[in-house]
């Protein structure tokens, strides 16, 4: 499979610490962010590579070559092989891709080369195959959805929405972005008609023709079961402000980058909902009764920070009991997303039961009314999770307000942990009890 990597942006936010050298070209721990990403595709077998320059695109060319060189840095061979797009005028960062169509013949990756990932591809190309649209985008939280463009998603994957940073938003979103990370079929390039030959050239209302990956290309395809959300708690971010540069570079030195390689075992923090998270007030069946506890936010983030996976397991029974439509808690778990997207933390993933056992309840839902195996105390939801994200559960915590949770987490194989129901610092006192202990 052809690997598009787009290197020709100027990089001006950052340009303060890096003003003569491309954006791809800075480096971390001695070797240049692109040869970082070039290193990861060819270890799990991806070796056909385009390269997209524009601005010091020389540099970039005059490092890396053919990719049959050796590399400064390391003295070991590239391994790759290498071609490259010059782009001599701009042509946006999708324009390229109208000039290389002979090229991509079949799915292609296409990826920035602004940032520092460590991903399983093979994986994520798996997931574009299994469910056989023209584009894949890969989506992950962040701790700023607030400034991101926002990906909305159904329950089978397929992109209901694109939000743009412009656009209006609701009040309560789910906390999923775009990575910059995509797998694409060149039939997309037909859903979107440019002339080839107008792209990069002045048109009559003086301005140069250009073509945005996602405005021209990707966003028009939102609605029309064409393109697929692959969600990953994976490593992508994005290095273009001093702070960021600073924040992603520790996170590399300290292994945290490669760690989060799905390849690799998991670790995660299981945390509960109701009591932990937000102030328990019986069955919420209200979003407006939805409150987080105060320092939960904090918490949460210090466990963002740590390498382990932050997952919700709550059980729900006002499903099954005909409290709560399935609608309406999807609506709550927006709210906690969005609350906790302002304080700078996300949840990598959320997991709720929608059964009970018990029947005889005026409006309860019949279907829903059965001994589960998902139903905390069983361990049935850190199963799925263990399942979907490669957890070691041996080396995982569960946090909770109750003797069900410290079983569950415990029927689980994980290390479990009580917190006092409602208490305002309780989950962050655990979680840095925790981290500190084990480093």
């Amino acid at each position: 499979m052809k690997v598009v990597i787009m290197a020709g942006g100027k990089g001006t936010r950052i340009s303060s610490l890096f003003h003569d050298i491309p954006k791809p070209m800075i480096k971390i721990d001695d070797r240049p962010v692109l040869e970082h990403e070039l290193e990861c595709l060819r270890q799990q077998g991806f070796y056909d590579i385009i390269i997209t320059v524009s601005h010091l695109g020389n540099v970039i060319m005059d490092y890396f070559g053919d990719g049959s060189g050796v590399s400064p840095a390391t003295g070991k061979s590239f391994g790759v092989n290498i071609e490259y797009f010059n782009e001599e005028v701009p042509l946006g960062n999708a324009g390229a891709l109208y000039k290389l169509k002979d090229k991509l013949t079949e799915d292609f990756l296409l990826l920035n080369a602004d940032a520092i990932f460590d991903i399983d591809f093979n994986r994520f190309v798996s997931f574009h195959k299994q469910h056989g649209g023209l584009v894949s985008l890969f989506t992950h939280p962040n701790s700023h959805p607030y400034d991101s463009s926002l990906i909305i998603s159904d329950d089978n994957h397929q992109v209901l929405s694109w939000i743009t940073k412009e656009d209006p938003r609701p009040k309560f979103y789910d906390n999923r972005v775009n990575a910059g990370l995509h797998v694409v079929n060149p039939k997309v390039l037909e859903s979107c008609k440019f002339d080839i030959e107008s792209i990069g050239r002045i048109g009559s209302d003086g301005k140069v023709c250009k073509v945005d990956l996602d405005r021209d290309l990707l966003k028009p395809l939102a609605g029309t079961g064409k393109m697929y959300s692959y969600d990953s708690p994976e490593y992508v971010k994005d290095m273009g402000t001093p702070e960021r540069f600073e924040a992603v570079r520790k996170d590399f030195i300290s292994g945290v980058v490669k760690a989060r390689n799905l390849s690799n075992p998991q670790k995660a923090i299981f945390l509960d909902r109701d009591g932990t998270i937000n102030k328990y007030v019986g069955f919420l069946n209200d979003i407006d009764k939805f409150e987080l506890i105060p320092c939960v936010a904090e918490a949460i983030k210090r466990i963002n920070e740590s390498g382990y996976l932050a997952i919700v397991l709550t059980n729900q029974p006002v499903i099954a009991r005909g409290e709560v439509t399935v609608e309406q808690l999807d609506e709550i778990h927006k709210k906690m997303a969005t609350d906790l997207g302002k304080a700078g933390a996300y949840l990598d993933s959320l997991y709720y039961c929608p059964h009970h056992p018990d029947k005889g309840f005026d409006g309860e839902i019949s279907e829903l009314k059965i001994d589960c195996e998902c139903r905390k105390p069983k361990p049935g939801l850190f199963l799925q999770a263990a399942k979907d994200y490669n957890i070691d559960l041996s080396a995982s915590y569960m946090i909770g307000d109750s003797e069900i949770d410290l079983q569950a987490g415990q029927n689980a194989g994980c290390i479990s942990f009580l917190v006092p129901k409602n208490q305002e610092s309780g989950l962050l006192k655990k979680v840095n009890e925790i981290l500190n202990v084990v480093g």
